[in-house]
């Protein structure tokens, strides 16, 4: 009995044996695909703009409470620009460009969009700036950071975070990133001092060695508080003779900072 394959082409069925014969089902398989995946390239494009309009909207509901924080055309160009989608697992791309946390394994999160994009605004960085990120995560903060500032230095305690963040950011040719392993409580002192430091986890207090990490004149975000009580964004700044200053601004809702043995 002789097999052959039918392909449907609106309500006609055609008898494609030949085209078996001659080597063209490969090819029509491969073009197939092709289609597909460019599809689900442009559905990915236009949710990540949606998503982009969302972080607008939410900037302009929360202007008050985040005294009046505009998201600027460079943060808002960065996060139309990374493909979040890749630094989530396959079972939850289809909810990439949603405006929320999303799980990343380990008890970990990757954070909501509007805060991504609220804290790399607040930190008011420039192009040739270094900056330290405590708690690397999935990798999509630091692929934001990277696309604004010279070189981003950020350092995860789970190493299989650390291990699988490292590869999608090479995936995606962010060679301006430097991963390291510890205890991001003690920052990177062989990289200091920083321009701008982001914490994405909450801790109880301001570290004092990401203080002293922090340049003169620079800033450092972090959210503070209980993870079983409210935590606000804190913003830290250093004016240019080592003085620092601390200001509340929205309340947050993190995982709590990680720390070594």
């Amino acid at each position: 009995m002789r097999a052959y394959l039918r392909i449907m082409t609106g309500s006609i069925y055609t008898d494609v044996s030949a085209y078996v014969r001659w080597g063209f089902v490969p090819a029509l398989l491969i073009i197939g695909s092709s289609i597909g995946a460019a599809k689900a390239d442009e559905k990915l494009a236009v949710a990540r703009q949606n998503m982009i309009r969302v972080i607008e909207l939410h900037a302009r509901i929360d202007a008050d409470i985040v005294d009046r924080v505009a998201i600027g055309e460079a943060v808002l160009d960065a996060m139309a620009e990374v493909p979040r989608h890749e630094f989530v697992a396959e079972n939850f791309r289809s909810a990439a460009y949603e405006d929320r946390p999303l799980p990343i394994g380990h008890g970990q999160t990757i954070s909501q969009p509007f805060i991504v994009a609220l804290m790399t605004e607040m930190l008011e960085l420039e192009p040739d700036d270094v900056v330290l990120e405590i708690g690397t995560g999935s990798g999509y903060q630091a692929a934001i950071l990277a696309e604004l500032v010279r070189e981003v230095h950020t350092i995860e305690i789970i190493p299989a975070l650390a291990e699988t963040a490292a590869a999608a950011l090479e995936k995606l040719a962010y060679d301006n990133v430097r991963t390291y392993v510890g205890d991001g409580y003690f920052g990177v002192t062989e990289a200091a001092p920083f321009d701008g430091i982001m914490v994405t986890a909450a801790a109880s207090h301001v570290p004092p060695p990401l203080i002293e990490q922090l340049k003169p004149g620079a800033k450092m975000i972090i959210p503070v508080g209980s993870s079983f009580a409210f935590q606000y964004l804190m913003m830290v700044e250093k004016d240019a003779d080592g003085r620092v200053t601390t200001s509340q601004t929205l309340p947050v809702s993190f995982v709590p900072l990680t720390r070594g043995e």
